[in-house]
């Protein structure tokens, strides 16, 4: 009796490169099948599954970054305090799409809270090789160690980047647009002294809102009633509003760059006996679950946070495959008409 030698000595698994010739494609087309990208044609994604189904393919992470010399991680760095991170339903939003897109891939996600820490130790952390990828959320103009972190590895911002360079990536909303809209709205209802709380000049958000704002009025042939800074927080938007009240201007209705600080706003007027609606008209901005429960609830400009949170990590993820996938992403805006104007 004879033995077959092939059948006693178990098959080598598959590699990558054998799935990519199977299929018909890059070995950058599998990559991105397995790491769940969306930046794949109907066909070759069939062509792919296919091959891995037939080949018994099974994608071996630490051999993989073993010869790429990759981590298989992603760094999210959020640049600001933890109270604000933990405080604010918009990076709640965003951090959950985020996640969600990661944890359909291979890479796992590495939180870094850079508040309190001058830029040294975060960008010392990426630039030592820990992480393959950065997400970097909430920048500020004085956030300058992130320009280390990116020249060292493929980073995507959410929000442009006040100082933006060529080859920047970044998923934002028309955050112009958006506060256009908002104040053209006020317009529309008949209010003509509208003034505006803001947010910081550091952060490009804070920037193209009061620009939209400002853009609405000049259209309409309307002066821009009084304005005063805020930070996107409850405390910045209170603050704000008792400026605005000392500084003795008229107006009958604002807009605020964001439900946060619009619901410092509303007690602080009411403390002041102005009411809202009937008295001043106010109209916030990013439609978090704030903006449903202040009361009263808030009119303001809803933003996607969560799939902007997924398409940040969905570029990242093309970039890490080699793809290509677009510097710029811009996600709409929509005016949600509750009570508060």
């Amino acid at each position: 009796m004879t033995t077959d030698v092939r059948a006693a000595v178990p098959r080598s698994a598959a590699t990558i490169e054998e799935v990519a010739a199977a299929a018909g494609v890059s070995r950058s087309t599998v990559s991105r099948v397995v790491n769940g990208s969306t930046a794949v044609s109907p066909t070759a994604l069939a062509a792919v599954q296919r091959a891995i189904t037939e080949l018994s393919y099974v994608p071996n992470r630490a051999a993989r970054s073993l010869a790429s010399r990759s981590t298989m991680a992603i760094a999210l760095v959020v640049p600001e305090d933890i109270s604000r991170l933990f405080g604010d339903p918009f990076f709640a939003a965003v951090v959950s799409g985020i996640n969600a897109r990661v944890s359909r891939s291979d890479y796992v996600l590495n939180l870094i809270i850079a508040s309190s820490d001058p830029g040294d130790k975060t960008a010392q952390y990426v630039r030592s090789g820990a992480v393959d990828g950065a997400i970097v959320v909430s920048h500020h103009t004085s956030d300058t160690f992130i320009d280390r972190i990116a020249a060292v590895v493929p980073v995507v911002y959410g929000g442009r980047p006040t100082r933006l360079v060529e080859g920047d990536y970044y998923v934002d909303v028309d955050n112009v647009a958006g506060a256009r809209t908002a104040t053209e709205y006020l317009i529309g209802r008949g209010f003509t002294r509208i003034g505006s709380i803001a947010g910081p000049p550091s952060m490009q958000a804070g920037v193209d809102r009061v620009d939209g704002f400002r853009d609405a009025l000049a259209a309409a042939g309307l002066e821009p009633g009084p304005v005063a800074v805020g930070d996107f927080t409850v405390e910045s938007g209170a603050a704000a509003m008792r400026e605005i009240l000392a500084g003795g201007r008229e107006f009958d209705a604002l807009f605020v760059a964001s439900d946060l600080m619009a619901r410092g706003v509303i007690p602080v007027l009411e403390t002041a006996g102005r009411r809202v609606p009937d008295d001043v008209a106010v109209v916030g901005f990013d439609d978090s679950p704030v903006a449903s429960t202040a009361a009263p609830a808030l009119t303001t400009m809803r933003q996607p946070s969560f799939q902007q949170g997924e398409r940040m990590a969905e570029v990242l993820l093309e970039r890490l495959a080699g793809g290509t996938p677009p510097e710029e992403t811009i996600l709409d805006t929509e005016l949600v008409v509750r009570d508060s104007a």
